[in-house]
């Protein structure tokens, strides 16, 4: 009996002692690809998208659609597909759908087909419109807004190609949706939530949507770096979690969860395109610094960008996509 249960405990101590081991490997890996995400590529990228010549990226306008040629050939690029088909990077969104005087506009969808479960998918989401010119012909360049949340996603998308050329793709198929339309509704993400998922819903595992991660608010000015977190915890306690956990290993910024109350009357939950996942229940992160006094401004300019915490915030985004596409099971509603 002595024997026997020496061997249980030898063995129970060999399956630990492997399972910690697979785990600091599949961390090694995760860190290895963070590092392509970089302040300098992040800062070379938002100078261009978030220049005059984008116009301001109305939906519809002129410069809404040199903002999807240059979504689209980043990925191209990078030989990253997608899932629509072959050099169809536009999910096509006609005038009809739109309320008002709005031209016909587009989301753009890049992929990365999973190794394992490739049904399974994981969406990051940012919007790639902004405001346009205002009534004074002055160009509201949305650097923060969501300029910051797109380029975030196209480092982002870098990374995990990376990983798939080393043998290390995501287990999960991961979607870089870039969202047409937020700033006068959320017209791109309901577009594709309830009239053109590409991926069936029950599939999708969860969202973490970009909508402003470049600045600092007037509440933290102390220089620590931090992001609003909501609803992280609305549809999952696990995704708040593994959220946490990312959090608490890699980098240690502060989680403000101030606008993630039910009762904030700011009602951000309800203001970015996360919900019209989080209403079909696919868990979400909405990751958001905060307004700031360039909010749909004509100020909110490139220059203005802390590229420190941007480069921090989106390899963040990265950990916790890695960890939501590799995991054994995927999070659950509760």
């Amino acid at each position: 009996m002595k024997n026997l249960v020496t061997f249980v405990v030898a063995s129970l101590l060999l399956i630990s002692c492997s399972n910690s081991q697979n785990n600091n490997k599949k961390n090694v890996k995760a860190e290895t690809y963070a590092k392509t995400i970089t302040s300098k590529e992040l800062k070379k990228m938002l100078y261009t998208y978030a220049s005059d010549d984008f116009e301001g990226r109305k939906t519809g306008e002129p410069g809404q659609k040199k903002a999807i040629e240059f979504i689209k050939s980043h990925y191209v690029a990078n030989n990253i597909p997608s899932p629509i088909s072959e050099g169809d990077y536009f999910q096509e969104i006609p005038e009809s759908y739109f309320k008002g005087d709005i031209k016909a506009s587009e989301n753009v969808l890049a992929y990365i087909k999973g190794s394992e479960k490739p049904e399974e998918i994981v969406i990051i989401s940012a919007h790639l419109d902004h405001i346009g010119i205002s009534g004074e012909g002055e160009i509201n360049n949305g650097a923060d807004d969501d300029g910051s949340g797109t380029v975030a996603i196209l480092e982002i998308a870098e990374a995990f190609k990376a990983a798939e050329k080393k043998g290390d793709g995501p287990k999960r198929s991961i979607l870089f949706l870039h969202v047409t339309g937020e700033e006068i509704g959320l017209y791109g993400s309901r577009y594709y939530a309830d009239e053109d998922p590409i991926f069936p819903l029950k599939n999708t595992v969860a969202n973490l949507n970009i909508d402003m991660i470049g600045r600092v608010d007037p509440k933290h000015e102390d220089g620590k770096n931090y992001l609003y977190l909501i609803g992280s915890d609305k549809l999952s306690t696990e995704l708040h979690d593994l959220s946490e956990e990312v959090n608490k290993t890699y980098f240690n910024l502060e989680f403000d969860y101030t606008y993630n109350a039910d009762n904030d009357p700011n009602r951000f939950y309800y203001r970015s395109d996360h919900y019209n996942f989080a209403k079909n229940n696919i868990p979400v992160i909405f990751y958001f610094n905060g307004t700031h006094a360039d909010y749909h401004k004509p100020s909110d300019t490139p220059d203005k960008i802390n590229y420190e915490f941007l480069e921090t915030r989106a390899k963040l985004i990265f950990h916790t996509a890695w960890e939501l596409a590799n995991r054994e099971e995927r999070v659950k509603l509760d």
